[in-house]
């Protein structure tokens, strides 16, 4: 929770990821919320106040992770939502003639993007979907001490500095409010 709460003021691409990774957990551990307490949020060195926020909202997610059917895969609606707001603005920034570095690395993502749905990516998803989709998997093999290809890590930098730049636009855009015109 503490961390979902400062990574989603200042990067929304690293919250996301985030808390897929968090889901990742819950179900690691059964959506039990007496196992997440004893074997993962007393590891952290928290107050025992702090212990029993964690709880409480781990407690919180499991419970919409079993209202939204999603206790063995997929994605909880809060995050679903993010997502959808993502897609939205990166379809207003493309529109839009004055975000010419945004287009610039969109363009420069997209044969990735083309080669990643060609070898097994869902055709059905984003764009935007399918490079979270694709950083999250580079991150779990990464967990799992197996080897990416230097070409693959050429595409996951590319990626991240394009989600990077998107994550910046949702920022200033909640903050200021972007003009698209």
């Amino acid at each position: 929770m503490f961390i979902a709460q400062e990574l989603r003021k200042n990067n929304i691409a690293e919250y996301l990821l985030y808390m897929w990774q968090v889901e990742d957990t819950i179900r690691a551990f059964g959506c039990s919320i007496g196992r997440i307490r004893r074997e993962y949020i007393n590891r952290f060195d928290y107050s025992d106040e702090q212990k029993e926020e964690e709880t409480d909202w781990f407690g919180n997610l499991i419970r919409m992770m079993n209202s939204e059917d999603c206790r063995e895969q997929g994605h909880l609606q809060i995050n679903k939502v993010v997502m959808m707001q993502l897609v939205e603005l990166h379809a207003q920034l493309l529109s839009s003639t004055k975000f010419p570095f945004y287009n610039a690395e969109y363009y420069k993502v997209l044969p990735y993007i083309v080669e990643l749905r060609n070898h097994g990516a869902d055709k059905e998803e984003n764009e935007i979907e399918t490079c979270f989709n694709s950083l999250y998997g580079v991150m779990l093999l990464r967990l799992q001490k197996k080897e990416i290809t230097p070409n693959t890590q050429h595409a996951v930098k590319e990626i991240t500095t394009f989600l990077g730049m998107l994550s910046d636009y949702y920022k200033k855009d909640k903050e200021e409010g972007l003009k698209f015109e």
